[in-house]
């Protein structure tokens, strides 16, 4: 009955432009654009603020930066699961969102939640857009992809990249973004994690090897790497994933 109580009372007094929410149709539409890849849409909306702008978001705080932490939380809990439902593998999709939301813990600004938002909705638009064969991902972007997948055992740089598609580093380092949603340097890094999240699991290697065939610097590089998008060790992820432990059997 208080609770109740309490909800009337804040129902019934609370001005009424707080009561006013951005429409519907407009949330929507944010999330098919993440959903079909469009880059381009995800892209105005960022620079637009549209995140940033907390008119119409609804109050879930009084603090304004907490406000907004819980307004993305809500927008990555929504966004990953439509990806996987749209087809995004789904333990890539819950890491994804795990590794944005526990970035909140360093945030102190709305500037600074806003901008691990926009990473957010931008990284996971990307990743929808390759899945996506009618998206046109242009002709050096796909090749530039191409080429990572053949070569991730080695060491890859955008150098590397710009002499294969005959373009300048600059428009790379440009235009991979604005396709796929993060730069070429953290779409390599992810796709070399992808492996060794696959090893870790599925052989006996030890993680020293698995640094070296991907061509990490060091075995400290490839386990600070690790941790740093899958958010825990490689050991400690082989232990919770590894083939004993679907098996059955003890460590």
């Amino acid at each position: 009955m208080g609770l109740f109580s309490d909800y009337y009372q804040i129902d019934s007094y609370a001005p009424e432009e707080e009561m006013v929410h951005k429409s519907v149709d407009e949330e929507i539409a944010f999330y098919r654009a993440i959903c079909s890849g469009d880059m381009d849409a995800i892209r105005k909306n960022c620079e637009e603020k549209r995140f940033h702008d907390q008119e119409g978001v609804g109050r879930l705080s009084q603090d304004p930066v907490t406000n907004l932490k819980y307004h993305m939380v809500i927008t990555a809990a929504m966004t990953t699961r439509l990806c996987i439902e749209k087809g995004l593998e789904s333990e890539r999709a819950f890491r994804m969102s795990d590794f944005y939301i526990q970035q909140l813990d360093q945030a102190n600004t709305i500037d600074q939640v806003t901008d691990i938002h926009d990473r957010m909705v931008l990284d996971f638009t990307g990743k929808m857009r390759l899945l996506r064969k009618d998206t046109g991902t242009s002709r050096p972007i796909t090749k530039c992809i191409n080429y990572i997948y053949i070569h991730i055992n080695e060491r890859i740089t955008i150098d590397d990249l710009s002499e294969y598609v005959k373009v300048s580093q600059s428009y790379l380092s440009r235009q991979f973004p604005k396709e796929i949603g993060v730069s070429v340097s953290d779409y390599i890094r992810e796709k070399k994690i992808e492996i060794a999240q696959d090893l870790l699991k599925n052989t006996d290697r030890s993680i020293i090897d698995i640094a070296c065939q991907l061509s990490f610097s060091s075995q400290s590089h490839f386990i600070q790497t690790f941790k740093h998008y899958v958010g825990m060790t490689p050991k400690k992820y082989r232990d919770l994933n590894g083939r004993d432990t679907w098996l059955g059997k003890e460590h």
